[in-house]
C-alpha cells in the first residue's frame, strides 16, 4: 500500500475548472419572477380594488415554470383571480393572463397593462 493516488501516468486528466453560477443554473433553474415594473403595475390595481372594498388579501408565488399573484377576497378561500406571467408562451399568446376562480382565462397578451385592463371593467363578485 502507498498513500499515493490510484492513478496510472496514462490516466492523469487535466483539472477542469467549472463557474460555480452557470453550474447551480443548470441543476436548479432560477424560479420566473415579476420584474419591478411589472409588480407596480399589478399593485397599483390591486391597490384600487383594495380600496373599493373587492380583494384584501394576496399571494405571490414564484414557480420554475411561471410566477402567480393570487388575489383574494378572504384570506382563507380559493383566489378570486390569479395573474400569472408563463415566459414559455411569450411567442405564441402572450406570458401575462388573468385566471378566474374555475380557471377559464379572462384575458391574455403580452402586455401586462392590456391584460391588466379586464380589471377596468365591472368584474364584481356576486354572493348568493
Amino acid at each position: 500500500m502507498t498513500d499515493g493516488a490510484d492513478v496510472t501516468p496514462g490516466d492523469m486528466r487535466a483539472p477542469v475548472v467549472v463557474d460555480l453560477q452557470e453550474y447551480r443554473s443548470q441543476k436548479d433553474p432560477l424560479p420566473i419572477t415579476f420584474h419591478r415594473r411589472e409588480l407596480d403595475q399589478i399593485l397599483r390595481v390591486y391597490g384600487r380594488m383594495v380600496g373599493e372594498g373587492e380583494w384584501r388579501d394576496y399571494a405571490l408565488d414564484h414557480l420554475k415554470d411561471r410566477a402567480v399573484f393570487s388575489v383574494f377576497k378572504r384570506s382563507g378561500e380559493m383566489p378570486l383571480f390569479r395573474i400569472e406571467k408563463n415566459p414559455k408562451l411569450a411567442s405564441r399568446q402572450g406570458a401575462f393572463s388573468v385566471v378566474n376562480t374555475h380557471g377559464r382565462i379572462l384575458k391574455r397578451g403580452h402586455d401586462l397593462a392590456q391584460v391588466l385592463k379586464v380589471f377596468d371593467s365591472v368584474l364584481k363578485l356576486i354572493d348568493k
